[in-house]
């Protein structure tokens, strides 16, 4: 890593960008027009800031990532108690962030630290909030708003214009409809979408053939979502239920061990 210096030949540095001296740029970036990076800031190799964004820090961004115009990455957070503390954001590999995206840094009572993996992809004017961690190859559509301290699973897809309740969790793999205003914890797996009301759908089951399940497995959490959504059990029968089979594999076990470690309650 090498602090940024535009006399690098190897560095595309636009004329009008600004870059803090106390920013570590790798020399294998380009920074676009009218760009603004601040001190603190750490950026690694091959990234593309394409023009007009905004990183302020600490921050640290791995490589290959792809920032689009108006983007504002790593700003304070949105949150009155908020005093100028160093809290940091921390950004994977491999990401695409399109326009006028907002990813604010943590906060000393929620841990200090608001992480983005590697692989999503962040459509335009979409919103993560303070303290969230948002995992793997997670989408979120145009317009989604993450309060703080919210966790997305590897490979959810969170709609367009879903506002997503503070300390919420949504779980891997995932969908949820466009509108879909989410307060209690998403299933894993499931489709989640508002109709008169916020209700799971059953099992993504295009999502998970698409991301390679056997037949076998898509077969055996499709059993498990029957037990909790379409049987006359509750959720505490239902559980019991499935932990009670001794051939539900792994993924279910994941279903039950979210379900019993939500402290929002979850959507059914």
């Amino acid at each position: 890593m090498l602090k940024a210096d535009a006399s690098l030949p190897s560095m595309s540095i636009h004329p009008t960008a600004i870059i803090h001296p106390q920013s570590q740029v790798h020399p294998s970036c380009k920074v676009g027009p009218y760009c603004v990076i601040g001190p603190d800031v750490e950026i690694g190799e091959a990234c593309e800031l394409i023009s007009h964004v905004a990183i302020s820090g600490p921050s640290r961004i791995g490589k290959h990532n792809v920032f689009f115009p108006f983007s504002a990455i790593g700003m304070a957070p949105q949150d009155i108690t908020y005093k100028g503390e160093p809290t940091r954001l921390e950004i994977g590999d491999h990401n695409e962030i399109r326009e006028s995206v907002t990813l604010t840094r943590g906060t000393v009572k929620g841990g200090g630290l608001t992480r983005v993996g590697s692989h999503t992809l962040i459509m335009a004017y979409a919103h993560v909030g303070h303290d969230s961690v948002i995992g793997d190859h997670v989408m979120l559509v145009n317009g989604a708003t993450l309060g703080g301290h919210v966790t997305v699973e590897e490979w959810a897809v969170v709609g367009a214009l879903c506002p997503v309740h503070q300390y919420v969790r949504i779980g891997a793999h995932s969908y949820i409809g466009g509108g879909t205003t989410i307060t209690k914890d998403v299933l894993p797996f499931s489709k989640t979408v508002a109709a008169r009301d916020t209700h799971a759908y059953g099992l993504n089951s295009v999502g998970l053939e698409r991301r390679g399940f056997s037949k076998q497995r898509i077969k055996q959490i499709h059993h498990a979502y029957k037990i909790l959504l379409a049987s006359k059990l509750n959720t505490t029968q239902a559980l019991e239920r499935l932990k009670s089979e001794a051939d539900r594999g792994e993924d279910v076990d994941m279903l039950i061990h979210f379900i019993e470690s939500s402290e929002r309650g979850v959507i059914k």
